[in-house]
């Protein structure tokens, strides 16, 4: 056995739990001074003060164990950070269409005219293979700066199966060579082909017969973009019930552009979380929190869009459980920013840190089904943390903006 010692923290901050943290709950946080963490062979052994830890140490392992220690002052130490939705996986930019936007261009405007999705469904369908992993690598490299431990990776930027199974390869390959952890989501319901005869429906009826069983048993879930004009809440439904009649877990993103009712159909589906939420209704909000499903808001991209932001203190206020993700993509939001993140979430959003820290940890992993192994500091749970450097949890809002991770440790091996 080897075992890994970080001790002397100025601080350890955590949320504790094996699912998501509701409402006022999410501002509940273990905070040890003089902290340490002991790790045995990637897995959390002993989670205390450092003198407590070293008596754990000196009661409970053999004499002639490896230990290395790890001196930890003036740090704080937090699990690692989990993204749960982002799109990391595509091929070619847009940086035209995204300057055409801050000029004043509207963003369903540039999709009916050929941009948006639809281009970066032909960029990607013209990638290899191998071009798809080494951007993809490249893009996982920059979240390991960042403290990401674990990502969640849609498909999406396919027409037909055959690059949605591309894309799922390169996840593949990525999650079995990269240190960082893949969730992987299947989401061919992404944008309706525009020379699909039958529209939508039709289409929805490919997917179901194509893409799914070419998922199934790869993906972790199943994804579709719930909205007005793309796929409207029959066909999101009848999608996702055959997603789930194949084993697949299901998330939707609901009510961004206009109040559809995708929140509503989240909870009556009970999916594992509905992401962005813009435009979402108190009604179907309450009914999202009763159904258990994690509302999973996305800052970045409102941002980018120059739209409101979710109402996440409305949310907590009323009992919901609240992640928080990048959404990275290549057309509303190229960003991987976690400082921006905390940013918007606390200056903007109402949020406070603690939650905002909950929001990207356990309820994170509570959004991609993994808060069991992930999302905090607990014995038994796979030791993926972060070292900042900041002698308290306090200065990721306060030093705002600015990234402050200086060690990212994944399954107890430190990669930076």
């Amino acid at each position: 056995m080897s075992y890994l010692l970080f001790k002397n923290a100025a601080q350890l901050v955590t949320p504790e739990g094996h699912s998501a943290r509701f409402g006022e709950d999410m501002s509940r946080l273990r905070i040890l001074s003089d902290a340490a963490v002991l790790i045995e062979d990637g897995t959390i052994l002993f989670v205390g003060t450092t003198e407590d830890a070293e008596a754990y140490i000196a009661a409970n392992l053999p004499l002639e164990s490896k230990i290395t220690r790890f001196d930890s002052s003036g740090k704080t130490i937090l699990p690692g950070f989990v993204d749960s939705h982002t799109h990391f996986v595509f091929g070619g930019y847009r940086e035209h269409e995204f300057n055409l936007r801050l000029q004043g261009a509207a963003y369903m405007e540039i999709m009916k005219a050929g941009g948006g999705i639809a281009y970066s469904i032909g960029e990607t369908a013209a990638a290899s293979e191998d071009e798809l992993y080494e951007l993809g690598w490249q893009r996982l490299q920059r979240m390991v700066g960042l403290g990401i431990t674990t990502v969640e990776g849609k498909t999406g930027y396919g027409e037909d199966s055959e690059t949605e199974d591309k894309m799922l390869r390169v996840m593949e390959r990525l999650d079995q060579d990269h240190p960082i952890d893949i969730v992987k989501t299947y989401m061919g319901a992404h944008a309706v082909p525009k020379a699909y005869p039958g529209g939508a429906s039709a289409y929805v009826d490919y997917l179901i017969a194509e893409g799914l069983p070419m998922a199934a048993g790869r993906a972790d879930f199943c994804d579709v973009f719930c909205e007005k004009d793309v796929f409207e809440l029959e066909d999101s439904e009848r999608l996702l019930l055959a997603a789930r009649d194949l084993g697949f877990r299901l998330k939707l993103h609901a009510d961004e552009i206009v109040p559809l009712g995708g929140t509503a159909l989240a909870a009556k589906l009970e999916a594992t979380s509905a992401d962005h939420l813009l435009k979402s209704s108190d009604e179907d909000l309450i009914a999202m929190r009763d159904a258990g499903t994690v509302a999973t808001l996305l800052p970045c991209t409102a941002f980018s869009l120059k739209e409101d932001y979710a109402r996440g203190r409305f949310m907590i206020d009323n009992g919901l459980a609240v992640a928080l993700a990048s959404d990275l993509n290549p057309g509303s939001c190229y960003t991987q920013s976690v400082p921006l993140i905390i940013s918007l979430a606390t200056i903007y959003m109402g949020l406070s840190i603690e939650e905002t820290i909950t929001a990207l940890t356990l309820n994170g992993a509570a959004a991609i089904d993994r808060a069991n192994s992930i999302g905090s500091l607990e014995a038994g749970k796979q030791a993926d943390l972060i070292l900042l450097d900041a002698p308290n949890y306090g200065h990721l809002s306060y030093h705002f903006a600015m990234n402050l991770v200086d060690t990212v440790v994944k399954k107890g091996r430190i990669l930076n």
